[in-house]
């Protein structure tokens, strides 16, 4: 549904150019949902951009929806949905009438746009909306709004910049349980950003991670977790001198990384923590060494862009 080779923008200022975009390669298929996650500066949004056909590429080529970026922009804006940052809908126009108008400016014909529009306020609850001007809605209804004028055409392709930013957890969760809805019973292709990164734990089948302009992973949530940062086993042994021979053994666990000890606790990072404590558990009473305590801490997406980059994407996300 996405594909993208050696994609690049330069932007040009008074300090000389800038690459915001430096060689973007990516393949999203059909279904899929993708999270496309890095901090302010990235790239990420200029990548975006290019793909939704609102900023031509300064070089490489991308194809969305079986339609060439730069030869055939109309044929991407007709296969994609896009839901920008910010609000969509004019304030003072009515909730149907602002999705039959999108409707229309789709090329759909009016009796089609207002069955559309009908079918789209059922699906996001918005029926008993239908008539209010669209300033008057709430933060949540705003956005369901927004993601219906991004579906009226029935895209292929849903792009999704930031949708739940700003929203009450409660808001948030509900704009989910809708788009996830319409996903299941579409099969529709949804390409995320988001600085939430529980949002791209729980619901995108791929991460990307953009950094400085270049693509620095790509992989499963939990294949990320599991390579990139890994679970954290922490042992309480009953003295000095048991958690240092518990360090030493732990060293020969296979895929060990970091192991550090503080007093009578004992840290070591490795894959599959859950699996390999009772093994490392065993070894030690083998040992000699009995364990008093012991959990396994399992690893976040912001651990694994920390481990990336040096930053903590929650951090990045704040500071804007």
């Amino acid at each position: 549904m996405i594909h993208a080779r050696n994609l690049v923008r330069t932007f040009k200022t008074k300090t000389g150019p800038v690459e915001a975009v430096r060689g973007l390669d990516l393949d999203v298929r059909e279904g899929e949902l993708i999270a496309f996650l890095g901090p302010n500066g990235a790239g990420k949004s200029t990548s975006v951009r290019m793909l939704v056909t609102l900023l031509p590429p300064t070089s490489g080529s991308a194809n969305v929806g079986g339609h060439d970026i730069v030869a055939d922009p109309a044929g991407v804006r007709r296969a994609i949905g896009y839901v920008g940052q910010k609000t969509a809908s004019g304030a003072y126009h009515r909730v149907r009438e602002e999705l039959v108008n999108q409707g229309r400016a789709q090329r759909m014909t009016g009796e089609a746009a207002k069955k559309r529009a009908d079918e789209l306020l059922g699906m996001l609850e918005l029926e008993s909306l239908a008539n209010r001007d669209c300033a008057s809605l709430s933060g949540g209804q705003k956005r369901r709004l927004d993601v219906a004028l991004g579906l009226m055409h029935t895209p292929r392709i849903l792009f999704l910049d930031e949708p739940s930013t700003g929203l009450d957890p409660h808001s948030r969760a509900n704009l989910w349980e809708h788009i996830l809805r319409i996903r299941r019973e579409t099969g529709m292709t949804i390409f995320l950003t988001t600085h939430y990164l529980d949002e791209a734990d729980t619901m995108a089948e791929r991460v990307m991670i953009m950094d400085n302009g270049r693509m620095i992973a790509d992989d499963t949530p939990e294949k990320l977790k599991a390579d990139l940062a890994g679970d954290t086993i922490r042992l309480i042994l009953s003295s000095d001198a048991q958690a240092e021979a518990a360090q030493t053994a732990a060293a020969t666990l296979p895929d060990a990384r970091e192991i550090t000890r503080e007093g009578s606790a004992m840290r070591v990072t490795l894959s599959h923590g859950e699996a390999m404590l009772p093994r490392l558990i065993t070894m030690l009473k083998e040992r000699g060494v009995e364990v008093a305590g012991a959990n396994v801490t399992r690893p976040t997406l912001d651990d694994v862009f920390l481990g990336l980059t040096g930053r903590s994407l929650r951090e990045t996300a704040l500071a804007a």
